[in-house]
């Protein structure tokens, strides 16, 4: 049986929907809703700490509108980012996780197709 994630909590409500899906990442785990890449719990060093949400660029300004303490992720400032020494790390992840569970199109981003690896030739 494999230990929990620290931060697995936050997408329990999402869990037992038959849409969740997640899958290791980089030491991480990546939080896959209705076919779209929706989060990565990231429990690392700084700044891969806290929650990293996936999202197209043109939707940061209405989500910081609603969300002023995430910000763009020092290494993938195409996604946002949640910390988990925030005051309200726990209420904010929440709501953000209703926003996804929601369906808001705001949150998330289609994964590209992975590349077929080409078989070596004899």
């Amino acid at each position: 049986m494999s230990k929990r994630h620290r931060f697995q909590y936050v997408m329990d409500e999402l869990a037992e929907h038959p849409g969740y899906l997640q899958r290791p990442m980089f030491g991480s785990i990546g939080c896959y809703f209705q076919g779209k890449f929706v989060a990565i719990l990231a429990d690392r060093e700084p700044p891969w700490r806290g929650l990293v949400v996936p999202t197209e660029k043109d939707q940061h300004a209405a989500i910081l509108a609603d969300f002023p303490m995430l910000f763009p992720h020092p290494i993938l400032p195409k996604w946002l980012m949640l910390e988990e020494d925030h005051d309200d790390f726990e209420e904010v992840a929440t709501r953000i996780v209703e926003c996804i569970r929601e369906e808001d199109p705001r949150f998330g981003v289609i994964p590209k197709p992975k590349k077929k690896r080409k078989k070596p030739k004899l």
